[in-house]
């Protein structure tokens, strides 16, 4: 499997697109960039566009990568609000520099926890983590978790957003701390880590 990573807008989040034999999954494509559209107008097929949460710096491209490729857009049911509802998506906060919120959008497929997509030759499994927002979900392919903002290289997302909640965001955590330790984290924001690193470094981690 190929990882490809993408620094999109302001607020530098990370979208990543993953490869197996031709097919490929976009996830969090919060901002349009020229690496992504040069991507995306390659020859790979995207199958599905993945939301890990309903936040503009994390979906605010998402109906144009859905224009490009044709993809069904993923997200949980709980989260999908934010496609439609500028209050959850955040997007006042940035005054729309990252798009509105289109009142009319919804998504495909909805993911639950336990869930499991395939694409190419590899299969992701949907993790929920709610906490950051209220139906955040991670996604494990083999070794590897995209994290969104649930997770981050000795942080944690922000639990004072609508719908947050730190008790909820610590038992994910905990949730998370189950992986084997040399599981790589691509955090939604910030550098990749280890499950392991975080357990030792993290001080949100508590064990």
């Amino acid at each position: 499997m190929q990882i490809k990573s993408f620094l999109c807008g302001i607020m530098h989040s990370n979208c990543y697109c993953l490869e197996s034999d031709g097919e490929a999954v976009v996830i969090d494509p919060g901002y349009m960039s020229e690496p992504l559209l040069e991507y995306l107008n390659s020859e790979v097929a995207v199958k599905y566009i993945i939301l890990t949460h309903n936040h503009f710096d994390h979906i605010g491209a998402v109906e144009e990568v859905k224009r490009i490729t044709g993809a069904p857009i993923a997200i949980s049911k709980t989260d999908e609000i934010g496609l439609y509802d500028d209050n959850y998506r955040l997007s006042a906060s940035v005054h729309g520099r990252y798009g509105f919120a289109n009142p009319n959008l919804r998504a495909d497929v909805y993911l639950s926890d336990g869930d499991a997509l395939t694409f190419g030759n590899e299969e992701l499994k949907v993790i929920a983590t709610p906490g950051h927002t209220p139906g955040g979900i991670c996604l494990l392919v083999g070794n590897y978790l995209f994290s969104g903002d649930t997770l981050f290289a000795s942080s944690i997302g922000r639990t004072d957003f609508i719908g947050g909640s730190f008790e909820k965001i610590s038992k994910s955590l905990e949730k998370l701390m189950l992986l084997p330790d040399d599981t790589v984290v691509f955090a939604g924001h910030g550098p990749e880590t280890t499950i392991g690193r975080e357990k030792k470094t993290n001080p949100y981690i508590k064990f």
